[in-house]
């Protein structure tokens, strides 16, 4: 088939999991056999001048990666105006693509790209497919009172209530969408996130009869719950004294972290070590007694599957696609999201049996084979390509946006 994908995200330029996974899809339906061209974009801030429109192959996938035009839109300030501007430079560039090229499906990947998505699916007259990623309600916990909530809410009701065929990487994602964008749960898939094979065989630099070591790596947002990892660790602290946590990666609330880790007189037990290369986070790995995920919002959790590849032993909350990924007690520890006092049982139990923990982390890398392998996906994915028809889009009004929480009753 040939195949037109449009993401926001795709590497070099990854904020988060949708860009490796966009890529890793993209790659092996290119293995399969599939013509797939990916629609994407330079890095923010960037113009036509220092970054001009690329179109090129990379792993057997056509990259064209359109440039930003002139206008001075910043994406942390101007969201919504810069989304629709890299949406028109977008489609500037599909519909010279559709001039030599027509594809068979149209795959947009989450909101950003859904002006783009849908005006390529009705000039090529081929199905619009829609992976929804996440969503604004779910990662303000079912508040959408603010006018860029409600805004990007209403474009992912668009998209979702658009789109000829669904896909959500989790099983609680597609529960997620089919109450708060009134869709029929038959017509969603659900296709989880994979894990590509990666050397993690680093030998561990911390000495054995070392202190417990623990280990966050993700975006620090408020949705991934590290402040109450945080918040846990004094507790662990009282009786596993020395315990150190590690906190990898960058966002909005480094800042707040580091302050709250100093307000319970922890900032010396807490490294933030920032965006770990490859190397130093494999080494981080294989050191550290526990990975905690402690998410209040997790559709998925790649960062889970990469814990399992390197052997670590997994403690997580039961956020989304969490819950699916790590089986409490087979392949690893589980608590409820926000459950502070849960946290700290958890990160207790392994430290306190390290024998079961490495049983645990086996069983979960060996689960990687079986039920996260991307060329399964990438198959599956095909076969709602295969499936998809385009159907009757009559014209669609405004959403109503809940007045409470949209999760409520």
């Amino acid at each position: 088939m040939r195949v037109l994908m449009l993401s926001w995200e795709f590497p070099p330029v990854v904020v988060g999991g949708l860009g490796r996974h966009v890529h890793a899809v993209a790659r092996h339906l290119a293995d399969q056999g599939h013509d797939v061209v990916v629609l994407c974009r330079h890095e923010a801030g960037t113009d036509a001048l220092t970054h001009p429109t690329e179109d090129g192959l990379h792993d057997g996938v056509r990259v064209v990666r359109v440039a930003e035009d002139p206008t001075h839109l910043v994406f942390e300030q101007d969201l919504v105006a810069w989304t629709l501007a890299m949406g028109h430079a977008m489609i500037r560039e599909g519909l010279a693509l559709l001039d030599a090229w027509r594809p068979d499906v149209v795959h947009a990947h989450d909101w950003l790209v859904t002006h783009p998505a849908i005006t390529l699916a009705d000039q090529a007259r081929v199905p619009l497919v829609a992976t929804l990623h996440a969503t604004e309600a779910g990662r303000h916990s079912g508040w959408l009172s603010q006018p860029l909530n409600q805004q990007i809410h209403s474009v992912e009701w668009w998209l979702a209530n658009r789109a000829d065929a669904l896909i959500t990487c989790s099983a609680a994602m597609r529960a997620e969408v089919v109450h708060l964008f009134e869709i029929d749960p038959a017509s969603i898939a659900v296709i989880h996130n994979g894990i590509e094979p990666r050397n993690w065989r680093v030998r561990p630099t911390r000495a054995a009869h070392a202190a417990p070591l623990l280990l966050f790596f993700g975006r620090l947002e408020w949705e991934k719950g590290v402040h109450d990892l945080i918040a846990a660790l004094p507790r662990i602290r009282r009786t596993h004294p020395g315990t150190r946590l590690v906190v990898a990666g960058k966002g909005s609330q480094a800042k707040a972290l580091v302050e709250l880790a100093r307000k319970l007189r922890v900032r010396r037990a807490v490294e933030f070590a920032g965006q770990l290369s490859d190397r130093d986070l494999g080494a981080t790995l294989a050191a550290a007694d526990a990975v905690v995920l402690p998410s209040r919002y997790e559709p998925f959790g790649i960062v889970a599957l990469e814990a399992a590849a390197a052997g670590a032993p997994l403690v997580a909350s039961t956020a989304g696609g969490l819950g699916e990924v790590v089986v409490h007690g087979e392949t690893g520890l589980s608590f409820t999201p926000g459950d502070v006092d849960g946290i700290a049982t958890a990160v207790r139990d392994v430290l306190d049996d390290p024998a079961a923990a490495r049983r645990r982390a086996r069983t979960a890398k060996a689960r990687l084979a079986v039920d996260f392998d991307w060329n399964l996906i990438a198959a599956q994915t095909a076969t709602v390509y295969g499936n998809a028809r385009v159907g009757e889009h009559g014209p669609l009004g405004r959403p109503k946006i809940a007045s409470g929480n949209a999760f409520g009753p």
